[in-house]
């Protein structure tokens, strides 16, 4: 095995069981790569380089002893900082956590162990996991292998790019508003967000003992399908209180080919109007599919307002994000929203917004977001899945300016920063799965990723079709330059 830095963690993990490589120098090679790579993109930010070698070692004991560990038996993988693993500082990219160490593994932490990984690190997210960018005060920035002047994206922006720059064979994210999909557009890599409640969040936050909030799903990210299918294996069912009265069993995926398929192609939105290379991929995959003999609409919506539909998610979204906020902090930002200069921009700087939100006024977004997944639920009984876009653009330049000075362009245009979130909001307000897997590289040479979004607990179709397409049509490349040992 000449180069082992852009193999599936499928296949390594193959190998390691048939002797062919060991976890150690599968470890030490990671260990390497990230030494002499990381440097020029800052996105393994803790690193536990000697429990990742001891744990390696074990591994490598295991098995020639004749104990399997689980089926990652030896991988070296990463993890956001955003999870609490022993040891190391939980800071979600916030000064004040800077000391924030647990001494105890998170659950999700947990179970990739119990199923034979071991960790290098942690890699770097956003203050507070809020931006499409991965930058703050105590880890500084990172950047996108595939341009460093390009960010990786938000929140799971390290992550993403360590699988790229192949310092990883796995990663795991979150995903409140694109945390997951975006970066994973960003940087060519696949990333899955999951039905809402399938992964517990446990193990996930800033303090013990915070129940499950709205929204928000930790999932993985990877450089095949086959890894997000393994790797949600390991995070998805009950967390202990509630497996004591119940079990998950997912629907394996019933399509055998992408000739079994019903798609709706949802190339762009005037709410939200993406790059031109964007859309004309999207359409592109609706012609590919297409030939391969595949039923596919680019007309076929569910029935249901998109403004309204997007309205509604930004309600809920606000509550979401403004729960850590004390109600000074939110009349500040909310002052500052109200203070710019069109009637849209709280659609635009909805992130930014923490307006205090009774429980009665929840409740009666809660109700309209039930109408929502009651057309989603209509749809989904007529098509199959969703392709669209994640995000307007392809990776963007760094731009750290206070949000409510941002934009970005598309077309030559300059749209609202948080506009995109219309893309993202398509699935996580319904609670739906949506896989993003990579189509090609735009005109400017970076990385372009589709949604394909399903109908509830179909999260192993939506994996399923990016696997069938990428065995069609390619899946991940690697950026040039960390393509080979020799970068």
């Amino acid at each position: 095995m000449a180069d082992w830095a852009h193999l599936s963690a499928t296949d390594l993990a193959e190998a390691l069981r048939t002797g062919a490589i060991s976890s150690v120098a599968l470890t030490d090679y990671y260990i390497e790569r990230i030494e002499r790579l990381d440097p020029s993109i800052n996105v393994v930010v803790v690193r536990t380089f000697e429990e990742a070698r001891r744990a390696a070692k074990a591994a490598d004991e295991a098995l020639a002893s004749g104990r399997s560990l689980g089926p990652l038996h030896g991988i070296p993988m990463t993890i956001k900082e955003s999870y609490v693993l022993s040891d190391t500082p939980t800071t979600w990219g916030l000064e004040a956590y800077r000391n924030n160490v647990s001494k105890d593994d998170g659950l999700i932490v947990s179970r990739f162990k119990a199923a034979g990984a071991h960790f290098l690190g942690k890699t770097n997210v956003p203050v507070n996991l809020a931006d499409f960018q991965s930058y703050n005060p105590i880890y500084g920035v990172s950047k996108n292998p595939w341009n460093p002047g390009r960010t990786p994206g938000g929140s799971s922006g390290g992550s993403a790019a360590a699988l790229a720059a192949g310092f990883s064979a796995l990663e795991a994210g979150s995903d409140i508003g694109g945390s997951i999909r975006n970066p994973a557009h960003f940087c060519g890599v696949y990333g899955h967000k999951p039905t809402f409640g399938l992964v517990p969040m446990q193990g996930h936050a800033l303090v013990d003992g915070m129940p499950e909030g709205d929204l928000s799903v930790c999932g993985p990210l990877a450089r095949s399908a086959e890894d997000l299918r393994l790797a949600l294996s390991i995070m998805a069912g009950p967390s202990d209180r509630p497996a004591v009265g119940w079990q998950l069993q997912l629907p394996r995926a019933a399509k055998r080919s992408l000739a079994d398929y019903k798609v709706a192609i949802w190339a762009t939105d005037a709410l939200a109007p993406v790059a031109n290379d964007i859309e004309q991929l999207a359409l592109g995959v609706g012609a590919a599919l297409e030939r391969a003999g595949a039923i596919v609409s680019y007309e076929a919506r569910p029935s249901f307002d998109a403004a309204a539909a997007h309205e509604n998610y930004q309600t809920l979204l606000n509550a979401a994000m403004s729960l850590g906020m004390d109600d000074a902090a939110a009349e500040r930002i909310e002052h500052r929203v109200a203070g710019l200069a069109s009637d849209d921009a709280s659609r635009e700087a909805i992130v930014m917004r923490a307006a205090v939100m009774s429980h009665r006024d929840w409740l009666r977004a809660n109700i309209q977001r039930e109408a929502l997944r009651r057309a989603w639920d209509e749809f989904f009984r007529d098509w199959d899945l969703v392709i669209c876009p994640q995000m307007a653009t392809t990776a963007f330049e760094h731009d750290h300016r206070p949000l409510s000075q941002r934009t970005l362009e598309v077309n030559a245009q300059a749209r609202p920063y948080f506009e995109q979130l219309f893309w993202a909001g398509l699935a996580i307000n319904a609670y739906l799965p949506s896989t993003v897997f990579p189509v090609g590289l735009a005109g400017d040479g970076l990385p372009v990723g589709l949604q394909a979004i399903g109908a509830p607990f179909q999260d192993d179709q939506t994996i399923s079709f990016a696997q069938q397409f990428a065995e069609a049509h390619g899946g991940f490349l690697p950026p040039p330059a960390y393509a080979s040992d020799a970068n």
